[in-house]
């Protein structure tokens, strides 16, 4: 059994760290196979996983000498925490390692929305030349950028958008207005209705909880300008899904990008499918090449450092 077992993917550069420290066992579709994860828990210290892992109590009975829990991002929401805490199971996310990738999905995705374009390809490639339904794509610079919640990632949109020239909005209750946040990133704190009327791009920067969960239902989607887009990289269930595909259906929002969702995989029938105006990718804004060797170097860091203190 593995003192310290990896239930999903890891670079392997920080798989040999920990391998070089302790005796590992990494298996990346572990987490597809409870009772074999269950087993191989039997005598393990650590458990770094990504968020396919259910850490529940049924886990944490089949792993007696657990101390320390690795995330390989930043949610926890896969998590049992209060039953981890009970534990004394020190519970380590990767803060921060991914925050560049996350704010560069959210400004890549907010130009592509609103340029409108590069959907053209097959279209261009058969002979056809669509040129006059694409040139009235819009600049990113002088449009107004809605951020909600305005943590590291938010700032670091923040950051990104001013080098578009764009205006910026920002609306986080937990930041007091006084905070230099709000002006080192020349952003105006205003409130969530607010934000949603003048922006013409909105992106959700907020974990899922009673008080966000349908933040963005169809009241607040009807706030929105009718040629608006809104990005949400941050969790599932904060916008209505079906509350968003109807106004994307009927024209009264122009344009989303979704990278996280209610359920995931997002099941057949969903009221997502089909939707015009509408990205979606599969929960991927905070991994590129980069960000997965930052986010394993660090847990394999820090988990190293919390076994030796155990």
């Amino acid at each position: 059994m593995g003192q310290i077992v990896i239930a999903e993917f890891m670079e392997e550069a920080a798989v040999e760290s920990l391998r070089a420290a302790h005796h590992t066992l990494y298996q990346p579709r572990l987490f597809e196979d409870p009772p074999a994860l269950h087993a191989a828990l039997a005598g393990a210290r650590a458990l770094i996983v990504r968020n396919q892992t259910r850490v529940d109590a049924a886990l944490l009975a089949a792993a007696p000498d657990l101390k320390v829990l690795g995330r390989l991002g930043v949610g926890l929401y896969n998590i049992d925490l209060p039953a981890c805490q009970a534990r004394r199971i020190d519970v380590i996310p990767a803060s921060g390692a991914n925050a560049d990738s996350v704010a560069e999905y959210v400004i890549l995705a907010i130009g592509t929305l609103l340029r409108g374009a590069f959907g053209a390809t097959a279209e261009v490639a058969a002979g056809g030349w669509p040129r006059d339904r694409l040139i009235g794509g819009r600049e990113m610079a002088g449009k107004t950028i809605g951020i909600v919640g305005f943590g590291d990632i938010g700032r670091r949109v923040a950051r990104l958008a001013e080098a578009f020239r764009m205006r910026i909005l920002g609306h986080d209750p937990l930041i007091a207005a006084t905070h230099t946040d709000w002006t080192e990133t020349r952003t105006e704190m205003v409130g969530l209705e607010e934000l949603l009327a003048r922006a013409d791009a909105v992106t959700l920067h907020v974990p899922l909880g009673p008080e966000t969960r349908g933040l963005l239902s169809a009241p607040q989607l009807a706030l929105m300008k009718p040629d608006a887009v809104l990005v949400n990289a941050a969790r599932g269930g904060v916008v209505d899904e079906a509350a968003l595909a109807a106004a994307l259906r009927a024209g009264r929002l122009g344009g989303a990008a979704l990278d996280v969702f209610e359920t995931e995989p997002v099941p057949a029938g969903s009221p997502l499918a089909g939707v015009p105006n509408l990205l979606l990718t599969p929960h991927v804004a905070g991994a590129t090449v980069e960000s997965n060797a930052r986010v394993s170097s660090l847990i394999a860091a820090r988990v190293l450092v919390a076994l030796a203190m155990c």
